[in-house]
């Protein structure tokens, strides 16, 4: 996969994002580093609370992530991701619930 940016900007306002787990990037098309990675992040969510066998839920819940970087053209933002299996914050009950801290 090729994560070279494209000097020309993309449809609808969207900018390139270079997700950086440490172990895998991914490239997505966003408006905002933060919301970017929410989505990302949404999506693995729901591939682990849809999986049925318990033991293949509980191994791919530690391999979640704990940290990302986001790269654009211009900006460069790193986040701590804390999992959850049963939600305790704002979202108390949920399963695999995470918030994320922005470090510097």
């Amino acid at each position: 996969m090729n994560l070279e940016y494209s000097g020309k900007p993309s449809s609808e306002g969207k900018r390139n994002f270079v997700i950086d787990f440490g172990v895998e990037k991914v490239k997505l098309e966003g408006q905002d580093p933060e919301k970017t990675l929410v989505r990302y992040l949404m999506k693995k969510r729901k591939i682990l609370l849809f999986t049925r066998n318990p033991a293949k839920a509980e191994e791919m819940f530690e391999k979640m992530p704990t940290h990302a970087d986001v790269t654009s053209l211009r900006i460069r933002k790193s986040y701590d991701i804390k999992w959850e299996k049963v939600g305790t914050g704002e979202f108390r009950g949920a399963r695999f619930a995470f918030k994320l801290e922005e470090t510097q």
